[in-house]
């Protein structure tokens, strides 16, 4: 079992990543209340129940749509009917829908209890279940109603990624390249080695536990440093500004690894651009995006519609949108000089 400690301003927790280790969910203290969508309840809900009885369960509909507040409330009020104390924990079982409204739910049900993350998809894995952000949609973007609520614990079972369907394998993929471009390059030579591996029907747990324990260790130094974001953890944004309004825009038809992946091939246009990378730079990771089945063509949208979206973004500062954009592989840096009339004269280009 590989054990991550990670040790910020909110709490220190522990990331487990082993095979068959969500059974060590069991061990925490307190009445339980275990959260899942109704795709994995089919899988999981009654293994779940056996490892935490005695246990009591809330089920929502599976699909971004549902990371409302809406089944934030109805999540609360199911607690309150249980009668739940401050001593309980809720339980994550899920994506990163589940897991971002569950630990929000938790962060703001009798002003905060404890929360345990046991990801199921690789994106979970490898980012959304570290670090404790936590949020809903609202009609205006993506992730604006949240807070910070670090876990009491993440758990992470790789063979779990045996029942995932191919687009979710490559939705955490995505977010592996965007952890291996901002902070680990040997991580990067791992995916460019492996790609033509990593998609096939028989998965290899060892391959992607190594995966999952470089991103996670990638992120547990980053949030270690800067819980709340008000420095390098930015660095995690890599690819979101521009990704996070294509799935806006696309009323969440492009999923959100698929919207990153489009969002670094246009921060890496950005940036070369501007200088601060070389084109090799971004025809490297343009082949390891698409070695790995990512979208590599970004869809028509008007520009000043896109940048309607980037404002909206949680990210901005000062009404300034802010990019992280790649000086290298390893290496980013965060860029928020850019003048409107600069981000539209760049998106009009990479539209034609």
């Amino acid at each position: 079992m590989e054990k991550l400690h990670i040790d910020c301003e909110g709490g220190d927790y522990d990331i487990l990543i082993s095979p068959g280790s969500w059974s060590d969910a069991a061990q925490l203290p307190g009445r339980k209340l275990l959260v899942c969508d109704s795709n994995v309840e089919k899988f999981y809900r009654a293994e779940a129940e056996k490892i935490l009885d005695p246990v009591a369960t809330f089920v929502f509909p599976a699909g971004e749509e549902h990371k409302t507040i809406d089944t934030v409330m109805a999540l609360c009020r199911r607690a309150a009917e249980l009668k739940l104390d401050r001593k309980c924990v809720f339980v994550a079982l899920g994506g990163g829908v589940t897991g971002d409204l569950t630990g929000f739910a938790a962060a703001i049900y009798l002003r905060g209890v404890k929360v345990m993350q046991i990801p199921t998809t690789l994106l979970a894995m490898v980012d959304s279940s570290v670090g404790g952000k936590t949020a809903v949609d609202i009609p205006e973007g993506k992730n604006l109603v949240g807070a910070f609520h670090q876990p009491c614990r993440v758990v992470i079972d790789p063979e779990i990624l045996a029942t995932l369907p191919e687009r979710e394998l490559k939705n955490g993929l995505a977010e592996a390249v965007k952890t291996a471009v901002l902070g680990d390059a040997e991580l990067f030579e791992l995916l460019e080695a492996h790609a033509g591996e990593l998609l096939k029907k028989t998965l290899q747990p060892s391959l992607y536990g190594e995966i999952i324990r470089r991103c996670c260790r990638v992120k547990a130094a980053i949030v270690a440093a800067d819980a709340h974001e008000h420095g390098t953890r930015a660095f995690l944004n890599y690819g979101h500004t521009f990704g996070h309004a294509l799935e806006l825009l696309s009323g969440f038809r492009i999923a959100h690894g698929e919207g990153v992946a489009l969002g670094m091939l246009v921060a890496a246009k950005l940036a070369v651009k501007l200088g601060l990378c070389d084109a090799a730079t971004e025809r490297r990771q343009l082949a390891l995006l698409r070695a790995l089945g990512l979208p590599t063509e970004v869809p028509p949208v008007a520009p000043e519609t896109w940048l309607t979206a980037m404002r909206g973004d949680k990210k901005a500062h000062d009404g300034r949108v802010v990019f992280i954009l790649p000086e290298k592989i390893g290496k980013v840096r965060i860029v928020d000089t850019l003048t409107e009339g600069g981000i539209l004269d760049f998106l009009r280009e990479i539209a034609r």
